[in-house]
C-alpha cells in the first residue's frame, strides 16, 4: 500500500500536465481561426523538377520559429514528400491535407537549424517563407537523405523571386556621392 499514493500522484501530474497542453492547443486554435486554410492544388501540375521524401515539421509565423500555426492541420508534423512544380510546392502529407505552396505566394527559401518541434543539425531543414492568404509564414521540411537537401533547396530557390545580391547592394552609386 506504500506504492499506491506516489502512483495516485504520479497519475493526476499526468493528467493536469496533458489537459493544460489541451487547453493551451484549444487556445491558439480560437487565436488563429482568422487565417484562411491555404488554397488547393491545381488538379493538372507540371512534370516535378524535384521530389524528396521526408518530414513535413511545421508551418509558423514567418521569422518566429516557435510560434506554430495550428489551424487547417499546419501544426502536425508527418511523413511527406515535397515535390517542385512550376506552378509551386507540393507537400503531401500522410495522415494531413496536402499543401500547396503557388508559385507566387513563395517569397523565399533557406536552410535552418529548427522549428517549433523539430531541431537538427546545422542547415538541416529546408524552409519555404511564403504568404497564407496575406499572413507571412515558414514552412519546414527536412529530407530524408542530406544530399536531397540541397537539390530541394535549389529547385525551390529557382521558383523564388531573386532576392538582390550582395555585389548589386554595393555597386558604387557616383550620382548619388555628388548630390
Amino acid at each position: 500500500m506504500d506504492w499506491l499514493m506516489p502512483v495516485a500522484i504520479s497519475l493526476g501530474t499526468v493528467a493536469v500536465v496533458v489537459a493544460l497542453g489541451a487547453l493551451g492547443w484549444r487556445a491558439r486554435l480560437a487565436r488563429q481561426r482568422d487565417i484562411p486554410a491555404p488554397s488547393p492544388a491545381p488538379e493538372t501540375l507540371s512534370e516535378p523538377r524535384y521530389l524528396a521524401n521526408g518530414q513535413y515539421v511545421v508551418t509558423t509565423t514567418a521569422g518566429d520559429w516557435l510560434d506554430r500555426i495550428a489551424v487547417h492541420g499546419l501544426g502536425v508534423k508527418s511523413n511527406a514528400t515535397a515535390s517542385v512544380h512550376d506552378e509551386g510546392i507540393l507537400i503531401v502529407r500522410s495522415g494531413a491535407r496536402d499543401l500547396f505552396i503557388s508559385r507566387s505566394d513563395l517569397r523565399a527559401v533557406r536552410l535552418d537549424r529548427g522549428m517549433a518541434g523539430k531541431f537538427v543539425e546545422k542547415d538541416g531543414l529546408v524552409v519555404f517563407t511564403w504568404t497564407l492568404n496575406g499572413t507571412a509564414v515558414d514552412t519546414g521540411f527536412r529530407t530524408r537523405e542530406a544530399a536531397a537537401r540541397t537539390r530541394l533547396l535549389d529547385a525551390a530557390a529557382a521558383l523564388a523571386p531573386a532576392a538582390p545580391s550582395t555585389s548589386q547592394a554595393q555597386v558604387h552609386n557616383p550620382t548619388k556621392d555628388t548630390q
